[in-house]
């Protein structure tokens, strides 16, 4: 079971009940140690008086400011004195609609639980008010010396804690970055295109279809450097698409949107009415048959397509580069193979 990091009481109104505060998520971060290159010597990181050079112990060290001329020290406890209602009182001050906060100020998500089943149906009471009304607790509560602004919010059967940005912590992106576009003008073909482009790809969002790749790369990399073994290198990235071919570029993408749509839904439905059938029983000399068949196949020497089916999409690319094939930068694996298997002639038509 997991900790709480933080235990206090929740109130809105006058209606107040003690609650401790858990972490929702966790991170897929792979962890190294610091070697000293040519050795397996660790390489640590100590608390060091910078004066002295000796190590300080953690139950020595303390705050200080600095004012320039000199530090002024605080002691954990005189910070837990200048707030000492507020570090343990989490009050809801307000509520709104869910749609009025930018995602922008969303920073790290937690859960909220009522400490002690005594105090379940207060609990339960917030929690399907949330939810029926659509909108989220505003409030404001000090943890680890720091004060938050959070919004409390239904997701599912549980009450959630998601802490916010102030707002002088998020940056005006039109004074931080300077190679904004502005008052850039698109043609009404271009802007109807880009519209079906993304009406082509939109999906039902399912966070279980998404999984960490890097990590899994990374993984097998280690695995890779410990036995020995050679390792793949990563897919080359898309060139940019040039303005000029920018139209040409959209409807190819919507085209192939809505032909991989229609081909999913095809094989779908075909799964579906395969599974619907019965299985039908083969006779003996029927199996004969069909064992003699699959052993003539395999004694066929492979075909060139399935040749290239076992590289991998980089391997591809450089065949492609061999024999000269226009657009094979932002190709993918399959046009990169059917571009390979296609007729001379051919080439020289999609190269038009």
């Amino acid at each position: 079971m997991a900790r709480a990091i933080w235990s206090g009481a929740l109130s809105f109104g006058l209606v107040a009940m003690p609650v401790q505060l858990f972490t929702a998520t966790e991170s897929h971060t792979i962890r190294f140690n610091q070697l000293q290159r040519g050795t397996s010597d660790r390489v640590r990181n100590k608390r060091v008086n910078e004066r002295t050079g000796k190590e300080v112990p953690l139950e020595e060290i303390v705050k200080g400011f600095d004012m320039g001329d000199e530090y002024v020290v605080v002691e954990p406890e005189e910070l837990d004195e200048i707030a000492p209602g507020r570090s343990k009182g989490l009050e809801i001050t307000g509520f709104v609609d869910l749609e009025q906060v930018n995602p922008i100020f969303f920073d790290r998500t937690y859960y909220l639980a009522p400490k002690g089943k005594e105090y379940g149906k207060v609990y339960a009471l917030l929690l399907e008010a949330l939810s029926r009304s659509n909108k989220a607790g505003i409030a404001t509560f000090v943890m680890r010396n720091r004060e938050y602004l959070v919004a409390v919010k239904a997701e599912g059967d549980v009450l959630s804690i998601h802490t916010l940005h102030w707002a002088d912590e998020v940056r005006d992106p039109h004074r931080e970055i300077g190679s904004l576009p502005e008052q850039t003008q698109v043609s009404d073909k271009e802007l109807q295109t880009a519209v079906q482009l993304v009406e082509a790809l939109s999906m039902d969002w399912d966070p279980e279809e998404y999984h960490d790749t890097y990590q899994e790369r990374v993984m097998q990399l280690v695995e890779a450097k410990r036995t020995g073994e050679t390792f793949e290198k990563g897919e080359p990235p898309p060139s940019s698409t040039n303005v000029i071919d920018l139209m040409d570029a959209l409807q190819a993408s919507v085209d192939k949107a809505r032909g991989g749509k229609e081909a999913g839904a095809k094989k779908e439905k075909k799964e579906k009415a395969g599974a619907e059938r019965k299985p039908t029983q083969l006779t003996e000399a029927a199996e004969k048959r069909r064992g003699a068949r699959t052993t003539k196949k395999t004694e066929k020497k492979p075909s060139k397509a399935a040749e290239l089916e076992g590289l991998s999409k980089t391997e591809l690319y450089q065949r492609a580069s061999e024999a000269g094939i226009p657009g094979r930068s932002s190709m993918s694996r399959d046009e990169l193979i059917k571009a390979l298997t296609a007729k001379p002639a051919r080439r020289k038509a999609h190269a038009s």
